[in-house]
């Protein structure tokens, strides 16, 4: 299964605009943040509690790794072959590969 397409966004016209800010002005239950919310925001990892119900109810991914323990994003080339093997094996071809070099280098 490969990526999505980005999505292109049109731009709306003046009277979808103010459609839609008419709905949010109507409805109770949402407003639109301001610059103020926006600053007051804190991360759900933040709320401990939450995060045990979100992770119970299967509603959050993994929690976000320490800066030191973070992979590095690169740019590498491989020959064709070698890639076709990885990914012959489905999803987590970036992982294996990632592990293939590890046992490689003795790490």
């Amino acid at each position: 299964m490969g990526k999505s397409k980005p999505v292109k966004l049109l731009p709306i016209s003046d009277e979808e605009d103010e459609a839609i800010n008419c709905g949010i002005a109507s409805d109770p239950d949402t407003y639109e943040w301001t610059e103020e919310n926006f600053a007051r925001a804190r991360p759900v990892w933040d709320f401990p509690e939450l995060v045990e119900i979100l992770q119970k109810h299967g509603k959050l991914g993994r929690p976000p790794l320490p800066e030191s323990e973070r992979k590095q994003r690169v740019t590498l080339h491989l020959d064709r072959d070698i890639l076709a093997a990885l990914k012959a094996e489905g999803k987590g071809w970036q992982t294996r590969a990632n592990a293939a070099l590890r046992r490689a280098l003795g790490l």
